[in-house]
């Protein structure tokens, strides 16, 4: 049992407001783990306002000095990243060897990044006869999600400093220990007082006072499209800064010329990455009609490799859902794609055999999926692939774009400019042409209901800079 009883605010470990906790629990054993403050409203107020006062001093200090304090957060988490990825294997759930390198790897590499564009962003540049200066927004309120609990606080927390913002981080309470653990690091390392600052708490009662608190300037949220639509009304009536990156139902178009087999492996891969937990996963495999009957085969067969498992195995692929909540969203829209008249192919709502305890779902996959049909339309959350058939290219591309959401998007073809073509026309921050890698230096969110704003590389750093024209009088 890890009992983490205080917050962290104004560089010290202070006690919570309120005696209230949340239990956080390994979702492989149902059994508790760990306990957490369920911090309030004062708790809130003072962390921002920690971040308000040391806003001055820190958005003032140098771009150089700042790249090395992110250079010491990073050097620390390398030195603690056995302990991390244990600690979010337990709370999260993913196979410990994915965690390795994904929840916890991918945030090193971005931590390093953002020193690097710290250290050579162009933060002032002449225009004309002004000089066009690139400056800290504030103090920034991150609100961050359960699935990529690390990832998605550096995300944030790293260009934000770099920029001269002081950061007030509200975790998940699902996946809040991996938080804990961050801000022992910075503790450590000694970063100035209230330059971070950390407050566990309920999103209604803490998330939704700092997206609506008069001192904070700027709010990065992540999670689901309704909570921020809440996040966005609430921040409007203070005309702040607000940075959304929310849900998805992303399509892998495999185009009648395309690697079949290799298309539909890569499809299958990103969906279930992550327990399907992961909001830019092809969810949709949308495939020619006279393909349907072996895209269908390989679909399964492939879905077979993913067999769900204990995360703490070195050769899982595929651990349990993050809650009791989250396995419940999940088996109920596969019971909904079942009344809704497509095939189960494979999987089900029941659980999988051996595993009755722990929050596992059978690796599912829907074959003769309709676009009216519910697991079509909406973001499910978990290890659950729909396929759909289509005429044309043309008919791919509206079929793609027919959903509110626009995160990420697949295509497979064999032909690089008809796949590029094909690119350009759908409504998606981000597409990736014939399975090709995660690239931590391009910008990451999407379109319509996924949200606004983007994150990682340089992009990302922008978001948490205001820009000033300075008018300089002519020369005589």
């Amino acid at each position: 049992m890890l009992i983490r009883d205080k917050l962290y605010i104004n560089g010290q470990w202070v006690a919570a407001s309120c005696s209230d906790v949340f239990e956080v629990v390994n979702p492989a054993t149902e059994e508790i783990i760990g306990r957490i403050p369920a911090a309030g409203q004062p708790d809130a107020d003072a962390a921002v306002m920690a971040a308000r006062n040391a806003f001055e001093r820190w958005s003032s200090t140098s771009v150089a000095e700042r790249a090395q304090w992110l250079e010491k957060i990073h050097v620390e988490l390398k030195n603690r990243s056995g302990e991390m990825t244990e600690l979010i294997t337990d709370e999260l759930g993913m196979p410990f060897k994915l965690t390795r390198s994904i929840q916890v790897g991918l945030p090193m590499v971005t931590l390093a990044s953002f020193a690097n564009h710290a250290r050579t962003f162009p933060f002032e540049e002449q225009v004309g006869h002004s000089l066009v200066v690139k400056e800290a927004a504030g103090v920034v309120a991150a609100i961050t999600p359960w699935n990529y609990p690390l990832h998605q606080i550096i995300a944030k927390v790293a260009p934000a400093l770099a920029a001269g913002c002081t950061v007030v981080l509200k975790p998940s309470e699902v996946t809040p220990l991996n938080a804990f653990l961050l801000a022992d690091i910075i503790d450590h390392v000694g970063l100035p007082a209230g330059v971070f600052n950390l407050v566990s708490g309920a999103g209604p009662i803490v998330g939704e006072h700092l997206a609506s608190h008069e001192q904070v300037d700027l709010v990065s949220f992540t999670g689901s499209t309704r909570a921020g639509k809440r996040v966005a009304e609430l921040a409007s009536a203070g005309i702040k800064r607000v940075a959304l990156e929310l849900g998805g139902k992303s399509p892998s178009i495999i185009l009648d010329d395309a690697d079949l087999e290799e298309a539909v492996k890569g499809t299958v891969k990103s969906c279930f990455l992550n327990s399907g937990q992961t909001c830019s996963a092809w969810t949709r495999l949308l495939v020619p009609e006279d393909r349907y009957d072996e895209a269908a085969r390989l679909a399964v067969n492939a879905a077979k490799k993913f067999p769900p498992g204990n995360p703490r195995d070195e050769n899982a692929r595929l651990g349990p859902l993050v809650s009791k909540r989250q396995h419940q969203r999940v088996t109920d829209y596969i019971r909904r794609g079942c009344q809704e008249g497509a095939i189960l192919l494979l999987g089900g709502a029941d659980a999988p055999a051996g595993l009755e305890r722990g929050y596992y779902v059978q690796p599912t996959v829907f074959g003769r999926v309709t676009a009216g049909m519910t697991i079509a339309r909406e973001e499910i959350f978990g290890p659950v692939l729909s396929i759909m058939t289509y005429g044309s290219e043309d008919e791919a591309v509206a079929l793609a774009n027919a959903t509110p959401y626009g995160l990420a998007a697949g295509v497979w073809s064999a032909d690089a400019n008809r796949a590029m073509g094909v690119a350009r026309r759908l409504r998606a921050g981000q597409v990736d042409i014939n399975g090709a890698p995660y690239n931590t230096e391009a910008p990451f969110g999407g379109y319509r209901q996924s949200g606004y704003g983007r994150e990682m590389g340089r992009f990302g750093l922008e978001e948490f800079l205001e820009i000033k024209a300075i008018q300089l009088p002519p020369r005589e």
